[in-house]
């Protein structure tokens, strides 16, 4: 059975970094689309980031463009997003999501098309 399993959260201080993992079980994921989306406290779940298969395409929310970056290791079936200049803003629930589908970049911020989530991590920000 298809899984995904994210690890990484934690508590850091404004202006830190953090690194999220998602590791992918049961599935021939290096043909997938990964994804993370975020869900602050008494908030919506939002995207965060993107990327295609073999790194084709990746996408980013405006608030993290050029804080956040988005990577994925096929041999590894792992996909990570590393987070710098942390604000308190990004204090939510991480979580990372997978679908088969041939998105096209601008279809990539719809967690409708993602069949395939996980439990999520935990993010806070805060000194």
């Amino acid at each position: 059975q298809a899984q995904l399993v994210e690890s990484g959260g934690g508590l850091v201080q404004p202006g830190g970094s953090l690194r999220l993992s998602c590791v992918a079980s049961g599935g021939a994921f290096s043909g997938y689309t990964l994804a993370w989306f975020r869900q602050p406290p008494g908030k919506d779940r939002e995207f965060v980031a993107a990327v295609k298969r073999a790194n084709y395409g990746k996408s980013y929310k405006d608030s993290v463009k050029g804080r956040f970056t988005i990577s994925r290791d096929n041999a590894k079936n792992t996909l990570y997003l590393q987070m710098n200049n942390l604000a308190p803003d990004a204090t939510a629930l991480y979580f990372c999501a997978a679908t088969n589908m041939r998105l096209i970049t601008s279809s990539l911020a719809g967690a409708q098309w993602y069949a395939l989530w996980g439990q999520g991590t935990q993010v806070t920000v805060s000194s």
